[in-house]
């Protein structure tokens, strides 16, 4: 443009862009944003189309673009705040608060946050993360949540175990079953699930390997006691 150039050349040519607040964000990307060429004129840059630019790069949640004469570009970025993964299918990404996608493209940095798993988990993810606030030593052991139907979620442990929580009643639930691995150790047994649906029973589901040393328990037991009859 003819007028771009003419107030470039009077000195008021885009010479700098100053750049804060992005941690994920990549400068290429702003700088890619921005569309700064090499004789872009400060007086007629776009500063609002700018932002709205800005703003559709995924890790971006609020960005400002000021014009600092003669020739500065002063941005600041404003970026979302990982929360949790969600995984559909084989995809996992990162979201925010808000179940939002912010990136496909996850590393080990991310994975002290909550997997939630199916479709819809990435909206009710801040209600079990609620819910488990009232037992933060269970909270720091649970590594997956998946939603089922809909409906309710059952919990992952690191060392594999799966919690089946009810669809209401969940405070009480968890805290049951933190009190029951506390008086026990139930949650460092030999088993594989640990079932809190119903409201007058848990039943806890041991390995193949606990339940074959369970029935081979019991039937030597059977056996001394029919030796004894006889």
């Amino acid at each position: 443009m003819v007028s771009e150039s003419l107030t470039a050349a009077a000195g008021f040519r885009v010479e700098a862009v100053k750049l804060s607040g992005q941690r994920e964000t990549t400068e290429f990307q702003i700088l890619e944003a921005l569309e700064i060429q090499s004789d872009s004129s400060l007086v007629l840059f776009d500063a609002q189309a700018a932002q709205k630019r800005l703003s559709d790069i995924s890790w971006v949640e609020k960005a400002s673009v000021q014009k600092l004469y003669p020739g500065t570009l002063q941005v600041k970025i404003k970026e979302r705040e990982p929360f949790a993964l969600w995984q559909r299918g084989d995809v996992i990404s990162i979201i925010s608060k808000d179940g939002r996608v912010i990136t496909d493209d996850v590393d080990g940095r991310y994975a002290n946050l909550l997997l939630v798993i199916g479709h819809g988990a990435q909206h009710r993810v801040g209600n079990i993360l609620h819910e488990l606030k009232v037992v933060p030593e269970l909270r720091s052991r649970v590594r997956a949540a998946r939603l089922i139907s809909d409906r309710r979620w059952n919990l992952v442990l690191e060392n594999g175990i799966t919690i089946r929580l009810p669809e209401t009643g969940v405070e009480k639930a968890l805290l049951d079953i933190a009190r029951m691995d506390a008086d026990s150790g139930l949650l460092s047994r030999d088993i594989v699930a640990v079932d809190m649906r119903l409201d007058d029973r848990v039943i806890v589901k041991l390995s193949d390997g606990a339940a074959e040393r369970r029935k081979g328990v019991v039937s030597q037991r059977r056996g001394g006691a029919n030796g004894a009859e006889t």
